[in-house]
């Protein structure tokens, strides 16, 4: 869909720099989402850093411009997730979107129960990726093999629980889950996995994620409060390329050394060994790209070209 102004005339799209903290809502796919916030702020290039269902609501980080460059350095980030599980049902999908597989009584949802299910499944654990998940076999996401009515085998895959809190609420067939994981725990399996260890099943009712990495819900912003928005303030929303980068590992070089880094060369330094440093020019202040530092040698991983690093300063500018 090509952006248009209030009287309905098309309307270009422009360099955007940066990230926007998104509170994605229920339904949107995160490609959806994306596609909203490009024609939202006339963005000519976009993506984001790793899907959230479209069942699932919550942070999702997109990139624009510039940015799209360092979505990677957020991949690995650990999530953290609010869940309500309906025990006593399983479904074909794990949550209540798929057909009603099996109904099992519901079992006293004891202190000690909970206990117990809560050290059992934290720490590190084996999960197998459900068949309604975007991960891919032979070039196809198993989503697409199960709405054919097709079951794939699927590795078990080892995760990591860091945090996990089971709390029964007012209904006798629900249970409230909270849990911070690793990359690649899918909460629905999680879910699926302790109504199994209950006796009774379960299947996910919503699903909410609170947190990545470190950015979490109080930072984002809805859609619908983005569309809200003057045009002219939209761009305020944005953060700069920067908060995917640590920010205790920068380092800053001169207009010399920064023309040379932005060139692709490498710079000697008494810097220390680290796997990942947001490099910045000082005059004026703005960031240059990524890099990694061995035995004092500063190699660039990832560049911003001269233009972006104009656009970027401009945007800043005018925001």
């Amino acid at each position: 869909m090509r952006p248009t102004n209030q009287r309905g005339a098309r309307v270009a799209r422009r360099p955007v720099h940066g990230v926007l903290l998104l509170d994605k809502p229920l339904h949107l796919s995160s490609t959806q989402a994306l596609g909203r916030a490009k024609w939202l702020l006339r963005a000519e290039k976009g993506g984001h850093t790793g899907t959230l269902d479209p069942l699932a609501t919550g942070v999702l980080p997109l990139c624009f411009g510039a940015a799209t460059k360092f979505s990677q350095a957020h991949l690995d980030a650990d999530k953290a997730y609010e869940a309500t599980l309906r025990l006593g049902e399983t479904t074909t999908t794990g949550d209540a979107e798929g057909e009603v597989l099996q109904r099992r009584p519901v079992p006293d949802l004891s202190a000690e129960r909970l206990a117990l299910l809560t050290a059992r499944f934290s720490g590190s654990i084996e999960q197998v990726p459900p068949m309604y998940s975007a991960l891919k076999q032979d070039g196809k996401p198993l989503y697409e093999y199960a709405r054919a009515g097709e079951v794939r085998e699927r590795a078990a895959r080892r995760v990591q629980i860091f945090d996990l809190r089971l709390e029964p609420t007012a209904q006798a067939d629900a249970l409230r889950l909270s849990v911070r994981c690793s990359k690649g725990t899918y909460v629905r399996t999680l879910a699926e996995d302790i109504g199994e260890a209950l006796g009774c099943g379960a299947h996910l009712t919503a699903l909410r994620r609170v947190a990545t990495g470190p950015f979490a819900l109080p930072q984002c912003v809805t859609l619908e409060a983005l569309e809200a928005l003057p045009e002219a303030e939209r761009l305020g929303q944005l953060h700069g390329a920067d908060i995917l980068l640590p920010s205790e590992a920068a380092i800053v070089l001169n207009n010399a050394e920064a023309g040379r880094f932005l060139s692709g060369l490498r710079r000697r330094g008494d810097w220390p060994d680290a796997d990942l440093v947001a490099v910045w020019g000082d005059q004026p202040r703005a960031l240059l790209g990524s890099a990694h530092v061995k035995a004092g040698e500063l190699i660039p991983t990832r560049l911003l070209s001269p233009l972006e690093v104009e656009q970027s300063l401009t945007q800043h500018q005018f925001v």
